[in-house]
Formats: C-alpha cells, sequence, structure tokens
C-alpha cells in the first residue's frame, strides 16, 4: 500500500511504475481525494475550534451580563452541533475514499524487472537438471496415480465436487514424505523457524497480505451459521425490521427478515480459509515494532491452502495442477530495506534446493511487469520439467514486496544505535515464496520417476521418510 505523500511527492514516477504494469495513470485523481480528505478534516477541525472558543465566549458574554451576545453564541454552537454528524460523516467518507483507492492498486516494479504483457515475457535466467530420456511415452501424473489406484479424484468429486483428489496408500505417503523433507531441510539447513499458524484468518490479515479487497473471488470464507436455537434472540430486532419493511412491501415475511437477520450475524464472523501461509506468517509481525536485531526473521510452514480458482475456467481441470485444496511449504522473511533483494536471492536458492535434492530438473525465470504478483516488487518463478505434459510448469514464487505489505499491517522495525540518531522506526520489508508446492513436487516425482510398467521409483532423499520404501507400489 503507498503512502499518499511519496505519492504527491513523486506522481511521476508512481504513474510510471503503473505504466510498466500496463495500467492508466492516476496520480491525479488520487491528490484530489487525498485534497478532499485534507479539506474535509481541516473543516471538521476548525468547526471543533469554533464550538469550544464559542463556548468559552458564552461564559464571558454571561459573565459580563451581555446575555443577547450569550444566547447568539449558544445558537451558533447549536448550529454546529446540528452539523456535526454530517462533517464527521464528510470526513469518514473522504479517508475512506482515498484509502480504497490506494488499496487497489498493486506494488511498483523494480527497476530491474522486463517489461512485458503476460508470461510470454518472463525472461529465463537459469536451468538446472537435464530432463530424462523415455523409452516408452511417458504417462501425465493423474494417469499414474489412477493406474495405481492411489490417486481418485471420482470419489473427492462426490464429496467435494471438482478440483478436489483423494491420495491413498504409497502416494498419502509420499505426499507426507515431501512435506516433512521440505520443513527439515529449511529448518535444519536454512535457518528457518518452523511456525504452526492457523487455517482461518480475518479481514484484516488477509488485507494484510494484499488478498483483499482485489482478490476477494478468489478466496474460501468459512462462515458460522447459527442455528434455529439461537433465533429467538433476533426475533424482537427482526420484528423491528419487519415493522418497518412491511410499510414498502406487505409481502415480506416475519420468517424472512429472521433469515436475513441471521445470515448477516452469519456473515459477521466469517473467517477467510488461508490462500497460503503467507497470510498468517507474514501478519506475525502486524502492528507491531521490532528491533533490527530481530531480523532478518525467516519462517516457514506446511500447510493446507484453499483457493476458489475463480478465474481458472477451463485451465488444468485434470490433475492435481490447480487445486481448491493443496498442501504447501512456505517461506516468510521479514528483513530490513537494505538487505530484502539478498534475501530475496537467498529465499530462491532454498526453494531451489529442494528441486535439486529431488533431482527434478527446472528452470528458473523473472517475471516480467505483466505477469508479477499484485503485491510483488520482483519474483522468480521456479518451473519443474513435467515430462508427462512435455513443458515446465510453476512449482514455486518467491517474491520480495519492499513496504507494500508492511504499510497495509503497520508492521515496522527500530534501527539499531549503529546507524545513527537520525535514522528513526522505519517499515520492514516482507518476503514470501513457495518452499515449494508439494503436490505440485509430488505431481513431478511421479511423472519424472515413472517406470514403463507403471510404478514410480521414489527420490534418494525421500526414502528414508518413506521407512526405507524404494518404489511404489512396494
Amino acid at each position: 500500500m503507498y503512502d499518499i505523500k511519496w505519492i504527491r511527492e513523486n506522481a511521476e514516477i508512481f504513474d510510471r511504475g503503473r505504466a510498466r504494469r500496463g495500467l492508466e495513470p492516476i496520480s491525479t485523481q488520487l491528490l484530489a481525494f487525498d485534497d478532499a480528505r485534507r479539506a474535509a478534516i481541516g473543516e471538521l477541525q476548525r468547526a471543533q475550534e469554533r464550538r469550544n472558543a464559542a463556548s468559552k465566549e458564552i461564559g464571558a458574554a454571561m459573565k459580563a451580563g451581555d446575555s443577547a451576545k450569550a444566547e447568539a453564541l449558544k445558537a451558533e454552537v447549536a448550529t454546529i452541533k446540528e452539523n456535526w454528524p454530517a462533517l464527521e460523516e464528510a470526513e469518514r467518507y473522504a479517508i475512506a475514499e482515498l484509502d480504497n483507492a490506494l488499496a487497489a492498486i498493486p506494488n511498483t516494479p523494480l527497476d530491474e524487472v522486463p517489461d512485458g504483457a503476460d508470461e510470454n515475457d518472463n525472461v529465463e535466467v537459469a536451468r538446472w537438471g537435464e530432463p530424462r530420456a523415455f523409452d516408452f511415452t511417458p504417462k501425465e501424473h493423474f494417469e499414474i496415480g489412477e493406474a495405481l489406484g492411489l490417486m481418485d479424484f471420482e470419489t473427492a468429486a462426490k464429496i467435494s465436487g471438482a478440483r478436489f483428489v483423494v491420495n491413498k496408500g504409497g502416494l498419502a505417503r509420499l505426499e507426507r514424505a515431501l512435506a516433512q523433507f521440505m520443513l527439515d531441510l529449511h529448518t535444519n539447513e536454512h535457518g528457518y523457524m518452523e511456525v504452526s499458524p492457523p487455517l482461518l484468518v480475518r479481514d484484516d490479515a488477509m488485507f494484510g497480505t494484499a488478498q483483499l479487497p482485489k482478490f476477494r473471488d478468489d478466496q474460501f470464507a468459512a462462515i458460522r451459521q447459527l442455528s434455529n436455537l439461537e433465533l429467538p434472540q433476533y426475533a424482537s430486532k427482526a420484528r423491528a425490521l419487519l415493522e418497518l419493511e412491511s410499510q414498502e412491501n406487505k409481502d415480506v415475511s416475519f420468517e424472512e427478515i429472521a433469515y436475513r437477520e441471521l445470515m448477516k450475524r452469519s456473515f459477521e464472523t466469517a473467517l477467510w480459509l488461508i490462500p497460503t501461509a503467507e497470510v498468517p506468517l507474514t501478519n506475525l509481525v502486524r502492528e507491531s515494532i521490532l528491533d533490527e536485531a530481530q531480523l532478518p526473521m525467516r519462517m516457514t510452514a506446511g500447510t493446507y491452502c484453499f483457493r476458489a480458482e475463480a478465474g481458472a475456467a477451463g485451465k488444468d481441470t485434470r490433475g492435481m495442477i490447480r487445486q481448491h485444496q493443496f498442501y504447501k511449504v512456505e517461506l516468510v522473511s521479514i528483513t530490513t530495506p537494505e538487505d530484502s533483494l539478498e534475501e530475496h536471492e537467498r529465499m530462491t536458492g532454498c526453494a531451489e534446493k529442494v528441486l535439486q535434492l529431488l533431482e527434478l530438473p527446472y528452470r528458473k525465470v523473472v517475471l516480467c511487469t505483466g505477469d508479477m504478483g499484485f503485491a510483488s516488487q520482483k519474483t522468480y518463478d521456479l518451473e519443474v520439467w513435467l515430462p508427462g505434459q512435455g513443458k515446465y510448469r510453476e512449482i514455486s514464487s518467491c517474491s520480495v514486496c519492499g513496504d507494500f505489505q508492511a504499510r497495509r499491517m503497520n508492521a515496522r522495525y527500530r534501527p539499531s544505535e549503529s546507524k545513527g540518531k537520525n535514522k528513526g522506526i522505519g517499515f520492514v520489508h516482507t518476503l514470501n515464496g513457495s518452499g515449494v508446492a508439494v503436490g505440485r513436487a509430488m505431481v513431478a516425482v511421479l511423472e519424472n520417476y515413472q517406470q514403463a510398467d507403471g510404478s514410480v521409483d521414489v527420490p534418494r532423499v525421500l526414502r528414508p521418510y518413506m521407512g526405507g520404501l524404494t518404489r511404489i507400489p512396494s
């Protein structure tokens, strides 16, 4: 989220950054919103000052015996009080108008990020490993899993609908082994602290990492639906609403009004299912001031993630590539501004190490301005080779966000004394990355380690986590 003061002082730079994302310039409109906000705040302050001054003048007039002046001042104060709600509403509206506009603006790409319109303009920067040469036609992961009888999409659809899967036996164990291997690697060798965070979060947490408000349709919400046993406590309010509505609509029933009240209450208590552990991990530092000595703060978590995939109609409808529920090991770093770019390279290297130990060929690309995420300043994607599809597919995204998320969360740090007395409290920088997506890692293992007889070899690094099992099925 942007500081309007910075936009006022750097309007041309701000609009140029938007242009690189293919967006229209809006600094003039934002500054007009800010002018309206300032004017509304000023008008309310002046009214308050005048009310306070007039109240004092009333006392002085009464003490001097000037009743006419006192009455005139009382009338003035009464008028100010009468106008006060409208002034407060004008202030609230002006502040909300600016805040809502700022909340919908994506981060500005770093100068080094390549310009481009979409994924076709991303730039490959490295490759690792050679794709295996098969002496048979490699299958896609879902063909392998279904043939083994260990990957069941049909039953999952009966239980939950499309874009879910039931993994069984060796594949369920493989998924667990992958997650445990990744967490052990990141905690034991890469210095990340393991965290077990909540999977349900409030609006503020989703706003802090920029999933809200722009990406609301991509999220799942858990609603606490009230039961009929709780209806009586809302009955009186429902009846009052009914009396009001019945004046305009005679057909509205008491039951309908009561239902509306129950639904309103349900949405008031809704929580969001996390789309990634980035949300709870990054929000661990919200509304806090850290000491610089605590930075960098590196955290990892293995969690289920939930995404509505609202914009993915017709994409990857078969298999595990794009699911509503999936498991992912996430990496999050909180750093000083000076260290964030170096930390970005380090984090990406940690994700790469996972693929290297699994001996999965991959390529590393830097996303162009038209393909990078809303909160990102710069993003590396790691794309693993899938022989069944004959292409590289994303398995990890590692992004540096600068202070974009920190401003939304009010997450700050206090520089060490060695930085000098003139360097005051500032916003931290945040980074996040997949280390890596467990479901997609399993997809890659199935396709890269498949055998002609339909079995799948277990990567060497995973065998200790599989009880020594070397092949699925054993």
